[in-house]
């Protein structure tokens, strides 16, 4: 089987490898890809998604698969031109993936079918933003466009939101768009992950991500500090409540939408005093989950996106392990502000028992260095949270270069 996977950094070689794992006999390219990837995939160029497009009918490509979102929205859309062109996509219309793209249009969504979220108001102006914010705080204001995970900003005062305001409608940090105002939420935060094809879908390993870049949940927002996965994160009954009036709702309307979806569709959720509420969409695995994840993923990955992209789901392709798995990222000097590219990574050919995802790296001279804001992320599972932490973070800290950034407390936080 031939695979094309869309991206370049530590969610696409997860899935790379888990699809290189599948069990059966896969042909591996990547677009735009890393040195990292090319290990295991051979990268391919293309100046755009049209060209990328044309590229895998001449090399009578089997299966796209879309890991980084903004190939779902660029241009006509990457599915779409794969759905003219004949060649199954594992990844969702450009129609569709505006659930990711614009959060005015995820949230009219949600409203419209009675999925339960945060109150929101859609703002076009710093005066307008803080007449919703109405001076209560904390409040939660969200970029409405895509903005590689560092669009939102929870802001505890006045001083933090006018800031967050003036990055976006003044100095147009994440160009131009308009501005979301969310009620806050409570409660601990949950990751949920499901398969969809049309109107069937399965739910993955659910996850849980750290955002902020310092201990203890401080400091500015990224793109992810690191992430713990695991079915029991959840109780059963919690998973159930899930489903029914989040999961089932969404691919429902979908449908009633008139919107069609096959790929992995993320919900972010918090699970509140009130029961679990949506804060978010992504239309397809999340960064650092997927990293979390896809190790307690076992099957054939790649029959099973095959076949989910034609419109035909079949769960009887994969099981979940039961266990834990721990992802702790390293990023590099800067981050988030900026990023540190070129100083040298030691160490890891010292890992034992742990999986390593290249996501801001390069190979100088035969020495892999950083390029990249999050640099790589360190993945280790057990039966137990405990003995899956202890192991990730052990190993995590045999990795060192300069100006190296690392959370002690992913997998101890928030438990």
């Amino acid at each position: 089987m031939k695979i094309l996977v869309v991206g370049k950094g530590g969610r696409e070689h997860a899935l790379l490898r888990a699809l290189q794992e599948s069990g059966q006999e896969v042909e591996l390219y990547c677009h735009p890809g890393s040195d990292a990837i090319a290990e295991i995939a051979e990268p391919v160029e293309a100046g755009g998604v049209a060209e990328l497009v044309g590229w895998m009918l001449g090399k009578k490509i089997d299966l796209c698969v879309a890991g980084e979102e903004s190939y779902l929205v660029k241009d006509e859309g990457l599915a779409n031109l794969c759905a003219d062109a004949g060649i199954p996509c594992w990844g969702p219309r450009k129609e569709s993936a505006m659930l990711e793209a614009s959060k005015a249009f995820a949230k009219l969504f949600m409203q419209r079918h009675e999925i339960p979220t945060g109150k929101a108001w859609v703002c076009e102006s710093i005066e307008e933003a803080q007449d919703a914010i109405g001076g209560r705080f904390p409040t939660v204001l969200k970029f409405d466009g895509l903005a590689a995970g560092k669009g939102v900003a929870v802001c505890g005062d006045e001083h933090a939101a006018n800031e967050f305001l003036t990055e976006v409608f003044s100095r147009k940090r994440f160009g131009g768009g308009k501005l979301l105002v969310e009620q806050y939420l409570e409660g601990p935060e949950v990751s949920i992950f499901a398969a969809v094809s049309g109107e069937n879908y399965e739910i993955f390993t659910p996850a849980r991500d750290y955002k902020r870049i310092g201990e203890g949940d401080q400091g500015p927002n990224t793109g992810g500090m690191g992430a713990v996965a695991s079915r029991q994160l959840v109780t059963a009954e919690e998973l159930a409540r899930i489903d029914s009036e989040i999961v089932k709702p969404t691919v429902d309307g979908l449908i009633k939408d008139g919107l069609e979806y096959r790929g992995f569709l993320y919900f972010g959720l918090m699970m509140t005093a009130d029961g679990p509420k949506i804060i978010e969409y992504n239309c397809r695995f999340g960064d650092p989950e997927c990293q979390a994840v896809m190790p307690l993923v076992q099957g054939d990955l790649a029959q099973y996106c095959l076949e989910g992209a034609q419109g035909h789901l079949n769960s009887e392709l994969l099981t979940f392990d039961n266990g834990w798995s721990v992802c702790v990222v390293l990023a590099s000097a800067g981050y988030p502000e900026s990023s540190s590219n070129g100083d040298v990574i030691s160490g890891l050919d010292e890992l034992e028992g742990a999986r390593v995802y290249h996501a801001g790296t390069k190979k100088e001279a035969g020495q892999w260095v950083t390029n990249g804001g999050r640099v790589l992320a360190v993945v280790a599972g057990a039966e137990s949270r405990e003995v899956a932490v202890e192991k990730a973070h052990a190993e995590a800290a045999k990795v060192t270069f300069d100006g190296s950034q690392r959370r002690a407390d992913i997998g101890i936080l928030h438990f």
